[in-house]
């Protein structure tokens, strides 16, 4: 069956996620862009159309690399565990992993790959120092159930959550340069990290521009 292309639109309309809005905006027009974890390439596409990037995709799931290619997309299907080795140093200008990280079995080693393959990297993630969650764990003593984190424990793909800080104490460990980072509010706004144990606290998701130092 013939996938249906995005509507013309703004990025709210057509990317509907927050975190894909604001990683869309930090993309520069005509970049060479990797966007792993695709999906049904719906990103990939806005950036190819709007953004004129020269787009490549790489996605787990043979019902999203069909959806891309559908939609005229260059998508691979492969494992972000086991295939980032294959492509070449520097080889594009950003490389994009959105709400994938935390279900990857090697994350810190994926991390390495990113910055090894882009000249930067943008990564989303759900932030698990957000605030609710923090409540609901008080409260009821469950694993939560959030917008980002919508599948009972034992459905989700999710198998390295992480905190926020969790996430800029590893870069620093590990010598990624983290040059921008935001999170992702209750009503959708990007916000700005200036205190790191705030934007822990009141984001949901995280979104973070790296680099090798």
């Amino acid at each position: 069956m013939k996938h249906r292309r995005l509507p013309q639109g703004s990025a709210a309309g057509v990317l509907g996620r927050a975190d894909l809005r604001l990683i869309a905006d930090l993309i520069e027009p005509g970049s060479r862009v990797l966007d792993i974890g695709c999906g049904e390439g719906i990103l990939l596409e806005y950036l190819v159309r709007e953004k004129s990037v020269i787009g490549r995709g790489m996605e787990l799931s043979q019902e999203g690399v069909n959806a891309s290619v559908a939609r005229g997309l260059s998508v691979v299907q492969g494992d972000a565990d086991t295939a980032l080795h294959y492509y070449p140093d520097k080889a594009f200008d950003v490389v994009v992993l959105s709400k994938t990280l935390q279900a990857t079995r090697e994350p810190r080693s994926v991390l390495h790959q990113l910055v090894r393959i882009g000249r930067r990297a943008i990564v989303s993630f759900p932030n698990f120092g957000y605030w609710r969650i923090r409540l609901d764990l008080l409260l009821n003593g469950r694993m939560p159930m959030t917008p980002s984190l919508p599948e009972p424990w034992y459905e989700t793909e999710n198998i390295h959550l992480c905190t926020l800080r969790d996430f800029v104490a590893l870069c620093e460990e590990d010598g990624i340069r983290i040059e921008r980072a935001f999170t992702v509010s209750d009503d959708g706004s990007p916000r700005p990290v200036t205190s790191l144990r705030m934007a822990n606290l009141f984001g949901h998701d995280g979104v973070v521009l790296l680099s090798r130092e």
